[in-house]
C-alpha cells in the first residue's frame, strides 16, 4: 500500500499548479503512482466543456467550474483522494478557490496546495513538445508570449503550500518530493 493513502474517509486534494509546460501533468502521474491517488487532469474537462462552447466564454466558464466543483464534491463525499493539474489563469473566476476549499473541507477532506515553476528559457523549450499536443494544450512559444503579454495568466494568489522548481528536477524527483511533504503534514 502506498504510504500516503488515507482512511476511506478522509479526502485529500492534491492542488498541483502552474504555468503552462512546468510540468504539473508529468509530476502528477508520477505522483499518482506513488500515492494511489487519482489524476483528475484539467485539461479532460477542458476538452469536454470546449467541445460545446468555445474557451472562455460564459457558458464554457460556468460548466468547466461546475464540473471542478461536482467532482472535488463527489470524491470528498466519498473519501477519494486525487490529484488536480490547474493553470491559474484570468477565465477562472476569482472564488473558485474558496469555493473549492469549502467545499473539500465542509465534507471533512483537505486540500494541499503544490505550485510547480520553471525557469522561463526551459518552460519555453518545453511548450513545443510534442506530448503537449495530446491534450490541445498551448504549444507555441509565440502563443504563450503574447498570452502572457496580454495578462492570460493572471490569476489571485493561491493558498501558501509547497512550491518546486522542476527546471532541473526530474518529474519523478519531484513527485517525491511531493510525497515526503504529504507524509509530513
Amino acid at each position: 500500500m502506498p504510504p500516503f493513502l488515507l482512511e476511506r474517509d478522509h479526502m485529500k486534494l492534491i492542488f498541483l499548479h502552474g504555468a503552462p509546460a512546468v510540468g504539473k501533468l508529468t509530476v502528477a502521474r508520477e505522483l499518482a503512482q506513488l500515492t494511489g491517488f487519482r489524476l483528475f487532469h484539467n485539461h479532460l474537462t477542458v476538452d469536454l466543456v470546449s467541445s460545446l462552447f468555445s474557451f472562455g466564454s460564459e457558458p464554457f466558464v460556468r460548466l468547466r467550474e461546475q464540473t471542478w466543483l461536482a467532482c472535488f464534491a463527489e470524491a470528498a463525499g466519498t473519501g477519494t483522494s486525487l490529484i488536480f493539474t490547474f493553470n491559474p489563469e484570468r477565465t477562472v473566476r476569482p472564488d473558485f478557490i474558496e469555493k473549492t476549499l469549502a467545499i473539500v473541507t465542509a465534507a471533512g477532506g483537505a486540500i494541499v496546495f503544490v505550485e510547480l515553476t520553471c525557469a522561463e528559457a526551459e518552460l519555453e523549450r518545453r511548450l513545443e513538445a510534442a506530448s503537449r499536443k495530446e491534450f490541445g494544450k498551448l504549444a507555441s512559444v509565440a502563443q504563450y508570449r503574447s498570452l502572457r503579454a496580454e495578462g492570460a495568466f493572471q490569476f489571485p494568489k493561491l493558498p501558501n503550500g509547497l512550491t518546486l522548481d522542476t527546471t532541473n528536477n526530474a518529474p519523478a524527483k519531484t513527485a517525491e518530493l511531493i510525497n515526503a511533504y504529504l507524509s509530513n503534514e
